[in-house]
């Protein structure tokens, strides 16, 4: 399984601020879409993203009520392309702890997978191997007598 398997199960809805956004803005836009993570753009390129964990970061620092997303966005966020493996994927998630990367195909932005997209995604590739597996198994064939066994 690649990326591409993974955006294609997932969808590709993106929400994105610019980083002028108020911070409190961005927060409730996460609040209202039920989001982790918005991908900031600065003039059609990716620029940083902001997650929850920046957002309560800035929030526990006492930032003033005018913090801005691109101030407490995370720059040059790890990524990864379309054609990146599962495994290379779990990997890069697990190494960079983040829970959240944008996927890019050279500049362009195609989607953000989660820690939580990704698990879904095993689950439901681990689901159908066991129904083929399972399946394999009760369309046995028999087992042929053998010649001269008793």
């Amino acid at each position: 399984m690649q990326v591409r398997d993974i955006l294609r199960i997932k969808g590709t809805a993106l929400f994105t601020v610019s980083p002028d956004t108020a911070l409190h803005e961005a927060a409730r836009t996460m609040a209202l879409h039920d989001v982790g993570s918005l991908v900031v753009m600065d003039g059609g390129r990716l620029a940083g993203m902001l997650t929850f964990r920046e957002v309560l970061q800035a929030m526990s620092a006492e930032r003033p009520a005018q913090a801005l997303a691109g101030e407490v966005m995370q720059r040059g966020p790890v990524h990864c392309s379309p054609d990146t493996s599962l495994d290379e994927l779990r990997r890069l998630l697990l190494d960079s702890g983040t829970r959240y990367i944008p996927v890019m195909d050279g500049t362009t932005l195609l989607g953000v997978i989660s820690f939580r997209d990704v698990a879904r995604a095993v689950v439901q590739e681990q689901d159908f191997e066991n129904r083929m597996l399972k399946a394999y198994i009760r369309d046995w064939p028999p087992e042929a007598t053998q010649p001269g066994a008793a």
